[in-house]
């Protein structure tokens, strides 16, 4: 069933045999632990000889090594082997209702489905019902692509965010019975997550009618103070690239198809996801704070104001006696119209007060600033910081300068993009590494 004015289909999902070790089969999401390959052996330890998710995707920690091309190759193999044994089985055509309980003892609701491709766009500026919430970077989509161009299932980390303060899409299905499918403790202490079908028709009506509600024209423009805006419905929260690796092979498939209406009933025209709602509780945005290397403060502030100068918009640098002082601060300024940041330095600290920003979020303030600035300067660079214990520890060596970040206000997120466009690289994270997505449901991708 499609749903194409909203971009949605009711999918037909794999998902492992009756006996499979699910705890073995669930893996999490390729772009996790990239600099932690003994993370990787212990997953290997772990699974052994049982079907896993494991053997159906390339955990990044492996791209562009030597035996990269061998990994894929395998890849491809066990996919036709679960289809044949069958380790896969297909389920009937429906949502699958998920809850994920994190190690931390958070809890969030998601609703698996399939999105349609011809609905998105990740070009810069693109306005389309589905939307990147971050840059996409062209170079990291090539070793996406040799691994799903061959594919003949896909494995979701996907996770997509609609926003919902009514609750109205994905919490009312919860409150009806259903067929659950899986309920398992993940592995290596990361939770638990449980599944229930959601395939009678009036429930996927519901889910319809509550999705076409918050993509009304005039509901939207209402929402968001915005005239004449293409509606966005859906915006990416993990996993863009994996869905601009879908999206760029669907487009290589009709550029290559002999018959372009037939195409476009191919099953590669989708891709898995799973919606969870911006306002669900159990989602938590976490800073990502800024750490500059190589730098010299007062120079940097100088250019800062220059720059901020240039916007109309104006500078006050508030120095404090100390770093709580500064916290403190910082805190006092969260005001709506005007941006706080809290600095330190090996002997410096104290608040950026930013009067009449030109960018709606801070840290869009701070990186357009920081790409241009620290280009020019010899031996300088920038990292990406989780932690405030961390980000002090390191501001204060010699050379370095830390940038306290607030986190990314829900209500602030789907208006952010409508009007400034992808956020900035880094600007928030949804959890930790292990309470990222895992891949558990699969989907044909392939006739």
């Amino acid at each position: 069933m499609n749903f194409a004015q909203i971009g949605l289909q009711v999918p037909t999902i794999l998902l492992p045999r009756t006996g499979t070790d699910l705890t073995k089969w669930a893996v999490v999401a390729c772009d996790q632990y990239t600099s932690q390959p003994d993370y990787w052996r212990g997953v290997e330890n772990l699974v052994a000889d049982a079907p896993s998710t494991l053997r159906l995707m390339l955990p990044e920690v492996y791209l562009e090594t030597a035996d990269e091309a061998r990994r894929i190759a395998q890849i491809e193999q066990t996919m036709r082997r679960y289809l044949d044994e069958p380790v896969l089985t297909e389920q009937p055509p429906g949502f699958i209702l998920v809850e994920r309980e994190t190690g931390r003892g958070r809890s969030r609701k998601g609703l698996i489905a399939a999105l349609d491709l011809e609905c998105y766009d990740y070009r810069p500026g693109a306005k389309a019902l589905i939307r990147p919430t971050e840059g996409t970077i062209l170079e990291r989509l090539p070793p996406r692509i040799r691994v799903r161009e061959k594919a003949l299932v896909e494995l979701p980390h996907v996770m997509v965010l609609i926003d919902d303060p009514e609750r109205s899409v994905i919490e009312p299905l919860f409150a009806e019975p259903q067929d659950c499918l899986y309920d398992f403790p993940l592995m290596f202490d990361s939770g638990r997550v449980r599944g229930w079908r959601a395939a009678h028709p009036l429930l996927v009506q519901w889910a319809v009618e509550q999705l076409s509600r918050l993509a009304d024209p005039a509901a939207f423009s209402d929402r968001y103070g915005v005239e004449g805006e293409p509606v966005l419905l859906y915006a990416m929260g993990d996993g863009n690239h994996s869905f601009a690796t879908a999206k760029t092979l669907w487009e290589n498939l009709k550029r290559a198809a002999p018959d372009p209406v037939a195409i476009m009933r191919h099953p590669a025209r989708h891709a898995l996801v799973e919606l969870v709602n911006l306002h669900d509780p159990g989602l938590q945005f976490e800073p990502i704070h800024r750490l500059a290397f190589g730098v010299k403060a007062d120079s940097l502030l100088a250019a800062l104001a220059d720059f901020l100068g240039a916007q109309q918009a104006r500078l006050r640098v508030l120095d404090a006696p100390s770093w709580e002082a500064a916290r403190q601060t910082w805190s006092e300024l969260q005001k709506s119209g005007r941006h706080a940041i809290a600095f330190l330095t090996r002997d410096r600290c104290g608040v950026l007060d930013i009067e009449r920003p030109r960018l709606t979020l801070p840290v869009a303030t701070l990186q357009a600033f920081l790409d241009e600035h620290l280009k020019t300067q010899t031996g300088a660079r920038l990292d990406y910081i989780h932690g405030e214990d961390v980000l002090e520890r390191l501001g204060r060596q010699p050379g370095n300068m830390g940038f306290y970040l607030p986190a990314l206000a829900k209500g602030d997120f789907f208006r952010t993009v409508i009007r400034d466009g992808a956020l900035p690289r880094k600007t928030f994270s949804m959890g930790e590494a292990d309470e990222k997505r895992f891949y558990l449901e699969c989907r044909r991708i392939a006739p």
